[in-house]
């Protein structure tokens, strides 16, 4: 037991740790949640395109069901939103789902998705670890049953009667490049684009479960081969998905691979076309948003980082648009989950109204250029707690030369300069490092930031 945490999104381990019976015991802990909590609905159970992710979720679905409870199992591996959307749309009593993510081959993991099917708050997590244990099991006639349903359908339906209540939803004319990196996202993001009226060049479009021996990181050193696609002119835009298909990354002709920061603020100036309301944005991410909600009359509400504060924040302020700079997403109309299949169909829809380097372009000369970067500093797990308590008494007046304006404390220490640029000090989630961030109006002045940043905390390591 000691062995199973839930962090910032679940519990993942490599496959030394992640083992079969200590996913049944997870499968128990949340059976118990759930009766204990008064549910006797359905239960969902998902899981990636990973080697070992369908024996997993098989074990989780016999130990739901041995404890009374109906199972729900995909076919095949699929998306992580598409079992948040089928928990939500099907009012089911909550789900798991069995992935890595991003994680390299050798990982596994696990995460709990309540009956909302939002992030699952600490409260919930906290719950499901006190309650790990052996798994039981009800008389025999007392358990539930286990079938194979289709996760596809109901939610491509949902996405596309969502992209056109936003605007265009009708794709002809555009060419997508889909890069699946091997992952959950094939045969599902692709699809949905291709049946709204795209073109569709498909990239690593079939399953490996060692992913071509590459993590499913969208990231730019990992989407060579999309970035040449687009900047060559086969396609339009370029789109990629994680795993798990609940992040995207976004390939321009003129940009290449577009900063999570630069989309945002361009899918939130596309959503304030045909409607209205408030952004959520985590603290690590740019204030480009900010710029484009103030010009709109709307406010920004900042979270700590993590999905699941931001999907709080949504419900809490219904916003239009809920983010975090890497690369998660939803909309009002949508589960507070982020999904990476939708929003690349409304990645495409702004790219058909105005192209994304258009619109990118015409923000930064509207609002100001706009940087952002990230360094790690090495911290055991132990030591973080200490770090930041000794940080909070070496804040300095100055940083790289500038007046500090402000301090905030919702995750870290976000240090607020007079000329608007920021550095933030944060603690890893889910590695053993801190996070220094910084945005500035140029890359040399990030630099200038990220070092100073370095300066200040690796002494306290």
């Amino acid at each position: 037991m000691d062995a199973i945490s839930f962090g910032t999104d679940g519990w993942r381990a490599t496959l030394d740790t992640f083992t079969a019976p200590r996913v049944r015991m997870v499968g128990q802990a949340v059976a118990t949640h759930l009766r204990e909590a008064g549910h006797s609905a359905p239960v969902g159970v998902c899981y990636d395109a990973r080697e070992t992710s369908r024996g997993f979720a098989e074990d989780l679905s016999r130990v739901l069901a041995a404890n009374g409870f109906d199972v729900l199992l995909p076919e095949r591996d699929r998306p992580t939103p598409l079992l948040a959307w089928a928990i939500d749309e099907r009012e089911l009593a909550g789900g798991l789902m069995v992935t890595a993510s991003h994680n390299p081959a050798d990982y596994n993991g696990v995460k709990f998705i309540p009956d909302d099917g939002a992030p699952a708050l600490p409260e919930t997590t906290e719950t499901i670890e006190a309650n790990l244990a052996e798994p039981e099991a009800l008389p025999e006639g007392e358990w539930g049953t286990v079938r194979e349903v289709d996760f596809v359908a109901s939610h491509a339906e949902h996405a596309r009667d969502l992209a056109g209540d936003y605007g265009k939803s009708a794709l002809d004319g555009l060419t997508v490049a889909y890069d699946a990196m091997h992952g959950s996202g094939r045969g599902v993001t692709d699809e949905l684009l291709s049946r709204a009226g795209a073109s569709v060049k498909r990239l690593r479009c079939e399953r490996a479960p060692d992913f071509g021996g590459t993590p499913p990181e969208p990231n730019s050193e990992h989407l060579t081969e999309l970035e040449a696609c687009v900047r060559d002119g086969a396609a339009n835009l370029g789109i990629a998905n994680d795993g798990d298909a609940d992040r995207l990354a976004v390939v321009t002709p003129e940009r290449g691979y577009l900063d999570e920061n630069l989309f945002f603020a361009a899918l939130y100036d596309y959503l304030l076309e045909s409607d209205s309301g408030p952004a959520v944005r985590t603290v690590s991410t740019t204030f480009l948003v900010d710029r484009v909600a103030e010009a709109h009359g709307e406010e920004v509400v900042e979270t700590a980082v993590g999905f699941k504060w931001v999907a709080r924040a949504m419900a809490e302020h219904d916003a239009l648009v809920g983010g975090e700079e890497s690369g998660g997403f939803s909309v009002r109309g949508h589960i507070r989950e982020k999904d990476g299949v939708l929003l690349a169909l409304l990645a495409a829809a702004a790219e058909k109204e105005e192209s994304l380097d258009n619109r990118v372009d015409r923000l930064l000369e509207e609002y100001g250029e706009i940087h952002q970067s990230k360094v790690s500093v090495e911290c055991p797990e132990s030591e973080k707690t200490r770090v930041l308590d000794e940080l909070e008494g070496e804040l300095p007046e100055r940083v790289a030369g500038e007046a500090v304006a402000e301090v905030v404390t919702k995750d870290g220490f976000k240090i607020l300069l007079d000329s608007g640029a920021w550095l933030l000090v944060r603690p890893s989630g889910t590695e053993p490092v801190l996070r220094v961030y910084a945005e500035a109006e140029s890359e040399e002045r990030v630099g200038e930031l990220l070092d100073a940043g370095r300066e200040l905390v690796t002494p306290l390591v």
